[in-house]
């Protein structure tokens, strides 16, 4: 099934979202759950890395009271502009405002891997977003903080970076490797819900970034490491049997 994308506006440029409202009428209840991909990882893969969140999406929705939003930060699949990592957190928080703006105000934000982090790093900044599940999310930037020069060159391959001369200062670009700690914003979030998920064989991030977070959000964060699992969590059935078991143990 092709989905369909609308555009709303964004910080830089117009975002590409799918949102799926639930078939049943308790949907009105105020229940907004953001959705957000990853870092794209393989060449020209970042048309491609957001395509089976609205499949996730619909049928989230579907199965539950939630409307779900699935967003696309600048970059990636139909949304434009060029990666930066401060321009996705721009970027994430607008996609947070414009479900806001369809609930009551409240939202719950999961993100995978850097979008799971970025996730972090918003709700501690905004009240509104009620909880937060990461999967395969870092615990800092620290690693793409040492070689911002070969950052650029990755986006570029992945197809994340499409300008030419894009960015024009390449340091500038990469402060946010250093600025952006999701391990920080962690420790902000003990009054929220938090659910992180992690791949006991990430290749991509290791499982102790993820004990991590769960350690810094504090007793009350849900943990979950999945035996034999790698990075790419949204393929994975118990990932996705997490999450909606999650979901429903939000409150109203």
């Amino acid at each position: 099934m092709v989905t369909t994308w609308e555009e709303i506006e964004g910080p830089a440029c117009p975002l590409a979202v799918h949102v799926a409202r639930s078939s049943t009428t308790q949907a009105d209840l105020g229940h907004l759950l953001v959705l957000c991909h990853g870092f794209p990882v393989g060449r020209d893969s970042a048309a491609r890395v957001a395509d089976s969140l609205p499949t996730l999406a619909d049928r989230l929705a579907s199965e539950t009271t939630w409307r779900v939003l699935v967003g696309c930060l600048r970059g990636v699949g139909p949304s434009t502009g060029d990666f930066s990592l401060a321009g996705w957190l721009e970027d994430l928080q607008a996609l947070v405002d414009h479900g806001a703006s369809l609930g009551r105000g409240q939202v719950w934000v999961v993100g995978f891997g850097t979008g799971g982090a970025l996730a972090l790093c918003v709700a501690a900044e905004d009240a509104r977003v009620r909880g937060v599940a990461c999967f395969g999310s870092p615990a800092t930037f620290e690693d793409w903080a040492q070689d911002v020069p070969g950052m650029v060159d990755y986006a570029r391959r992945v197809g994340a970076i499409r300008s030419p001369g894009f960015p024009p200062d390449p340091r500038a670009w990469g402060e946010a490797f250093t600025a952006l700690r999701p391990d920080e914003a962690a420790t902000r979030l003990t009054s929220r819900s938090v659910l992180v998920v992690h791949g006991a064989n990430d290749e991509e991030v290791p499982v102790d970034d993820g004990r991590r977070l769960a350690q810094l959000v504090g007793p009350h964060a849900e943990l979950r490491i999945l035996a034999g699992a790698g990075h790419r969590l949204l393929a994975d059935p118990r990932a996705v049997a997490l999450l909606a078991g999650w979901l429903e143990r939000q409150g109203p």
